[in-house]
């Protein structure tokens, strides 16, 4: 299933949608949480074309989301510089997504210092490994490409990183791309687990760093690292470079780990 097959069909009026042909972004029974992200930020930024640059974003995945679907959205309040809107999915008159976009102008910079470069540089995508190729959930072997961007492998510090790209991104944005793939690697707790078991993500906020991020032939260093585990969930922090070493997303997720 294609980006345009996925988002095309969703109306700038909202309401009911149906996607057909989802096999290709599910993640066990459910859409897959950037795909299903996408839905919400796409169904926002039709509803509301003239909105500054997406800024931030907090994004709850409360329940499965399936292909018949109703898309909700609202601003909540709009000032000179600042839009924040709410967009949800529901399915079957419940709420399977509910998300909190932040939209923002760009003002005189009364702060300034950038992000700090990225540590322990794998080098560039070219010259990397592939990963998970035959492995993992169905989204991942039909939409993306995956190769290592560190050395350690099997159980250690709980942290995974690895290159991605989209393996289509025809017609779709830097930031829009960022949405679809910020979430696609296994949380870094799955290093530290103890037996393999499901896992499965409750939520996602993320502060955009470039409002127009660029890279090269489409190659995002991507991270996600266990910051604590216990009880059934991981607290992580989800960060993404460009292809430069330049960071453009800096992010945090909740992740339920069963088994």
């Amino acid at each position: 299933m294609s980006i345009a097959s996925l988002i095309d069909p969703i109306p700038a009026e909202g309401g009911h949608v149906r996607f057909d042909n989802l096999d290709h972004w599910l993640q066990g029974r459910t859409l897959y949480g950037g795909a299903s992200a996408l839905v919400a930020y796409t169904a926002a930024i039709r509803a509301f074309p003239d909105l500054p640059p997406l800024r931030a974003a907090q994004v709850a995945f409360v329940a499965p989301t399936a292909p018949e679907a109703e898309l909700r959205r609202e601003i909540v309040r709009q000032g000179r510089n600042v839009a924040q809107v709410r967009s949800e999915i529901w399915c079957e008159g419940k709420c399977t997504l509910t998300a909190f976009w932040l939209f923002g102008t760009s003002r005189e910079a009364n702060a300034q210092h950038p992000a700090a470069p990225v540590a322990d540089w794998p080098g560039s995508p070219e010259d990397a490994e592939p990963a998970m190729a035959g492995k993992g959930p169905a989204f991942i072997q039909h939409n993306f490409e995956i190769r290592r961007a560190q050395d350690a492998r099997g159980p250690g510090d709980p942290v995974v990183r690895r290159w991605a790209r989209l393996n289509d991104r025809e017609g779709l944005d830097a930031v829009s791309e960022l949405i679809l793939l910020g979430d696609v690697l296994p949380p870094g707790a799955m290093r530290a687990m103890k037996r393999q078991g499901p896992i499965s993500s409750i939520n996602w906020s993320f502060n955009l760093l470039e409002t127009e991020p660029t890279t090269h032939d489409g190659w995002w260093l991507s991270e996600n690292a266990s910051q604590h585990a216990d009880g059934g969930y991981s607290s992580e922090r989800l960060r993404l470079w460009n292809a430069d070493g330049k960071q453009v997303l800096d992010g945090m997720q909740s992740v339920a780990i069963f088994g």
